[in-house]
Parts: C-alpha cells; structure tokens; sequence
C-alpha cells in the first residue's frame, strides 16, 4: 500500500512516520525542509507540547474540543516527551507547563524529526508543491509541479492561511473544496488585537497581573495575566487568548476592560489610593501617581479621571477619588478588529469536523482521505496546545489509514 502525505509540519511528520509501520510512505513537502513553522515557534525555541493531563489539555482547546478526545488518547502530551528524548533531544518543563527543548533551539526539534523520518524509512519530496488531487475511486492522482504521484490513501496535513511563508499559504483549501469538503470560515487566532484608540504612546508598555475582560453583548473572554501594548492595540498572552475567544464574534465595538489592580477590591483600592493622596498632601495631582502606575499610562489615567492634574492632592474630592478608583478597576478600550491573519500565530477555521470520522481522522465524504493537523476546525490556546494538537491528530491519521 502506498500512502501519500502532503504537508511537512509536525501533524505530517507524525502522519508519516505512524503509516510507515505497514506501507511505503512519501511524504510532499513545498520547502526545502520540514518544519519550517516549527523554527519560528516560540520565539525560535519550539514550544513543544505541554506537561499536562489529558483532561487539562482538552480545557484549553478552544474550537471542537470534543472532537480531539481519541487522538489525545491516542497520542498524549507523554507521548510526545518520551518520542521526542528517545529522539535525542532532551526537554525541560517551564512555567504554565510549556516544553521546550534543553538547549532552547527548534532546529533540534526539527533535527530529531528529520532523524524520525528517515528511520522510519519514509521517502520525502521536498520543494514540491500539490497542485491539485483526484480521487478515481480506486485510489488517487496528486498533481505536483513535479508531475503525478499515485497513491492509494491520502493524508492532507498542508496547515492553516497564517505565516505564509511557512508554505501554510491556504491554497489547499481550494484542492479540498474540489474533493467535495466543506471549508469554515478561516479567521485569525492567537494574534494581536486593534483598538480605535490611539494608543501609540502605549506601545512597549507590558502590564503584569492584570485581569481582562471583553464584552460584546455578554462576556465573551476573562482572564488574568500579562498583557503587551503595541502601536495599534494590545498583544501579550492575555490578548492572544482572547483572540481566539473573539474572533467568532463581531468584533469592531467590543469593549475590553482592564482592571489593573485585581488584588484590591474597589474600597480597598480607595483606602490605598487616599494613603498615597496623604503621603503626597502638598503634591500636584498629576505628579502623584508614580508609586501606582507605570509612567507612560499616568497621562491617561489623568485626563480620564477628569480631575484637574494642577489640583493638590489633599484637594481632590472623595468623589474624585472613588471614581478614580473605578477607573483603575475599568479602563476600557474598543476593539476595532484583529490583525491581518497573515500575523495569527494559529488559524481558526478549516475543514469542518462534521465531515470527517473523530476516531480516524478519516474524510466521511472521500474513504481513503484522511485530515490532520491546523487544517482541520479546530485550535487551542498558546503553550504547546496546538503543536501537540497536530502531532495527535497527524499520529491518528496515520495509524488508522494503515489498519
């Protein structure tokens, strides 16, 4: 049985190397190497997975979380940290559970990948690129800007529309269109997030332990954590997250709302504030905030506090004083969209998983077809969640097209 896989990330590694066991597997790849994604993650160290439960795991998979519950059974987090050392690349456990490797370097990942491969016997095609598929009922004709190959079973694992230059540029989706799969609508996830306020002077201005919420109509998202200002909006962990929870949703007016003391409840927050107020009796107002703010957001804080920043602070009102309390509590900003996907660490959206079998990660409209990996509808939250998400749905895919 020959058995073709179009995508080198991590799910068409896993796929590949899981249906070498009992065929002859070729692997497509467009790049010049594997894993090209794979070297760009984590800022370069490859967050490879995360050292949690399987039930944990499942929590922070945002979209069709029900649907990964067999490949995570059938390829866990464990798994992957027992392939990945028995490879040659220790790893190490870091805050939040995230992996990475030893020596902080994805491209000894990607080495112990390449090294997988080739024992595992599976022959690669690098630079080519699938133009297109054909399925004559008795297997299938890929059409690569190389020429034909024909296979009997087809695994795509060719990636989401984000970081183009990986080779996850979405044209496949088109190719799977043409196969008769129904492709959701690809939205960016896990990227920044646009405000309509100008926030320029703002940008590099990281706030740790804040809690966030956003409001559409009701609560869409709510987290505590760090979050980065940039010359457009806001970014850091907390706004990645809450991409993938807004994305779904109209997002141009969605209010996000900072409280950046969490710790305090509001009446507690006015007796620090009025100590503070006490300290500084003969100070100005605008001149009295430094030991609760950061410096670049005391300009903001006062002129939305509307208390006059020249006031002393022994003059500023009780009144003044709660409602800048509240503020500290609610700064609010307005999402205007998300950026472009092109920047989105991950893309939400894919083929949809009502068309294809959970436990096989086979096409319930083409047998012999089978999906894994980001081009499947579904996607998890940063910290290795959504590589071990293609590393189990890609083992899956190739251990089923195989039985």
């Amino acid at each position: 049985m020959k058995i073709a896989v179009i995508g080198g990330g991590p799910a068409g590694i896993m796929a590949a190397a899981a249906a070498s066991k009992s065929a002859d597997v070729i692997l497509i790849e467009k790049n010049r190497k594997i894993g090209k994604k794979l070297f760009i993650t984590g800022k370069g160290r490859c967050n490879i997975t995360n050292n949690c439960d399987k039930r944990e795991f499942l929590n922070n998979v945002v979209t069709n979380q029900k649907f990964l519950y067999s490949a995570i059974n059938a390829f866990s987090p464990d798994d992957t940290i027992d392939l990945i050392e028995r490879l040659g690349c220790p790893l190490k456990t870091e805050r939040g559970g995230r992996v990475f490797p030893q020596s902080d370097k994805s491209s000894d990942i990607i080495a112990a990948f390449e090294r997988y491969l080739n024992d595992c016997g599976v022959k690669i095609l690098y630079n080519t690129a699938c133009k297109n598929i054909t399925n004559s009922g008795g297997g299938f004709d890929i059409m690569t800007d190389s020429g034909i190959i024909s296979a009997d079973k087809v695994i795509i694992c060719s990636g989401g529309k984000s970081y183009s230059s990986t080779g996850s540029s979405g044209e496949m989706f088109d190719i799977i269109k043409g196969l008769g799969h129904t492709v959701t609508q690809l939205l960016p996830s896990l990227c920044q997030i646009i405000l309509k306020e100008d926030v320029e002077a703002l940008a590099g201005l990281t706030l740790k332990n804040v809690k966030v919420r956003a409001l559409g109509r009701k609560k869409i998202f709510e987290g505590m954590g760090e979050l980065l200002f940039t010359h457009k909006g806001i970014s850091g962990p907390l706004a990645l997250s809450m991409s993938a929870f807004i994305n779904k949703f109209y997002i141009d007016g969605i209010k996000i709302i900072i409280d950046l003391k969490p710790a305090l409840e509001e009446n507690k927050l006015i007796n620090r504030i009025n100590r503070d107020f006490l300290e500084a009796k003969n100070k100005l107002f605008k001149n009295s905030l430094d030991d609760l703010l950061p410096k670049s957001l005391i300009p903001i804080i006062i002129n939305l506090s509307k208390i006059n920043p020249d006031k002393q602070c022994n003059a500023v009102t009780a009144i003044e004083r709660r409602y800048l309390a509240n503020l500290l509590k609610n700064l609010t900003f307005t999402a205007h969209c998300l950026d472009d996907i092109e920047y989105a660490i991950v893309t939400s959206g894919g083929v949809s998983v009502k068309e294809i079998i959970p436990s096989t990660m086979q096409s319930r409209v083409v047998e012999g077809l089978y999906f894994c990996g980001e081009v499947i509808d579904i996607d998890a939250l940063t910290g290795g969640f959504n590589i071990q998400t293609a590393l189990s749905t890609g083992f899956l895919a190739g251990d089923s097209c195989v039985k």
